[in-house]
């Protein structure tokens, strides 16, 4: 009797944890989550079809009108509601930039640099595809080369959306899915691309490319730390991770120009200081004593403080 409500009692606590690592967005759609390294990511790719404050996300079918758009839009993989449920959504870039967000409340889009971490914990680029992807043919197609899915992100070929608007060929559904990143390509003079992430069923690779903002992509969310900047300071436009940290941060500048970084202690004293690019920047902050620190970002449109605790 002992050993039974013993067993009862633990699959009670295991199911409590299930319930409590899911996360339902503006929909109701509710997505099982999954830790890999210091990341906390979505199982599933997102599959709502209303911004976080609840305005609904443009539903765009006709391939002209989708080429068209520099707007947030989304649609249906191959406008067929029924895949979506299994693959997620498709989004432009437009969606993902909105400052409406999309993901549930206390999740983001992950940036560039917050992939990179991803891929560099899996292995590499030239291993971790395979790590991430779902094992067998029931969605991918053979040979679907690599797959174990020991990373438990559980990737599903959801295909993508053309610039065009054009879906493709129905086969291409199975062989490759694409992530947007959060990261626009500053480097691009028309800046009219962004940094996505591409995996297919012939490789273990996963790489990153610039694909133009009409296309669509699926999205994944990540959890946000609990002392990372929040999303609306500088409308968005900085990303600072991880905090608390123990030998680098990531400063992540999207469209801020001339930005200096400066780090103080307790007493007030400049410990570290370098100028900051519109681009990913990787501090080495091994030389600081563990302790709390102000991490100050000055531009010539305002100044930004942070607390930084070193580990």
């Amino acid at each position: 009797m002992k050993k039974t409500i013993l067993l009862l009692a633990v699959l009670a606590f295991i199911t409590f944890n299930n319930q409590a690592q899911s996360v339902t967005d503006y929909d109701g759609n509710v997505y099982d989550t999954v830790k890999i390294g210091t990341q906390v990511w979505l199982k599933e790719n997102l599959k709502t079809t209303h911004y976080r404050n609840g305005d609904p996300i443009p539903k765009v079918i006709v391939d002209t009108i989708w080429a068209n758009l520099t707007t947030g839009a989304y649609s249906d993989v191959f406008n067929k509601p029924t895949l979506s449920n299994t693959y997620g959504r498709l989004y432009n870039w437009f969606v993902v930039n909105d400052s409406r967000k999309i993901c549930p409340i206390n999740w983001h889009i992950p940036t560039n640099t917050e992939w990179t971490l991803l891929i560099t914990y899996l292995g590499g680029e030239s291993v971790a595809g395979g790590k991430l992807k779902e094992t067998d043919t029931l969605h991918w197609k053979a040979p679907n080369t690599g797959a174990t899915n020991e990373s438990g992100f559980t990737a599903l070929p959801s295909g993508a959306r053309g610039s065009d608007g054009s879906f493709g060929i129905d086969t291409f559904l199975g062989k490759f899915c694409s992530w947007w990143t959060s990261t626009g390509d500053t480097t691009e003079p028309t800046h009219s691309y962004a940094l996505d992430w591409f995996l297919s069923n012939t490789t273990r690779n996963i790489v990153w490319a610039s694909q133009t903002k009409q296309n669509g992509f699926s999205v994944r969310c990540l959890k946000n730390t609990k002392t990372q900047i929040d999303e609306h300071d500088y409308n968005g436009r900085i990303d600072l991770f991880p905090n608390p940290a123990t030998d680098k941060i990531y400063v992540i500048c999207s469209t801020i120009q001339n930005l200096k970084m400066q780090v103080y202690n307790t007493v007030g004293q400049c410990v570290l200081q370098r100028e900051l690019n519109a681009q990913t920047n990787e501090i080495d902050i091994s030389s600081l004593t563990k302790g709390i620190y102000i991490l100050k970002l000055t531009s010539p449109n305002g100044t930004f403080e942070k607390k930084l605790i070193k580990e």
